[in-house]
């Protein structure tokens, strides 16, 4: 019989660790569950029987309670998954674009130009470079969503210049 090295021998897991992370996530799950829950229940009762527009919220609050219990258990476990370094280039970018959409809108500038603005500063923040094309293709979407929006489904979205002159 040979003597192992000991670098061939089977390796003990090492210990598991509670991950604060996956605790905060679980927390503010369940408090978004329990938010969903306060507000489904002062909307009206509209119907006399069935389920009314309050039964949608319980629904997905439901949803969050049992992803809160899940994280709750995996972070306590130390189950999940190690986190990616973070770039937050990509994060101020897309908060920069909803910015900018509220500021549109705010402004009067219009649903065309503002989800416009949205849709070429999150292209950028997915490292696409095309801002001219990306650019070209948010107004003729925006502009076929505002034209099936407005005239098929007769709901208003903001309106600026570029939606007067439709």
């Amino acid at each position: 019989m040979t003597d192992t090295p000991s670098s061939d021998l089977p390796q003990e897991p090492a210990a598991r660790r509670v991950d604060p992370a996956g605790l905060v996530v679980a927390a503010v799950l369940a408090v978004l569950a329990v938010v969903l829950v306060l507000d489904a229940r002062q909307l009206p009762a509209t119907t006399m029987y069935g389920m009314g527009p309050e039964a949608m919220p319980i629904v997905v609050a439901v949803g969050l309670g049992l992803l809160a219990i899940g994280n709750l258990i995996d972070g306590l476990r130390g189950n999940l998954p190690p986190r990616e370094s973070a770039d937050f280039k990509p994060v101020l970018l897309i908060l920069g674009g909803l910015a900018l959409l509220i500021a549109i809108i705010g402004f009067g500038g219009g649903f065309i130009l503002a989800t416009s603005a949205l849709f070429v500063t999150t292209s950028a923040a997915f490292g696409r470079r095309a801002l001219l094309a990306d650019l070209i293709i948010a107004l003729v979407m925006t502009t076929l969503i505002y034209l099936a929006f407005d005239r098929l489904l007769t709901l208003s979205l903001p309106a600026g210049p570029l939606e007067r002159l439709l």
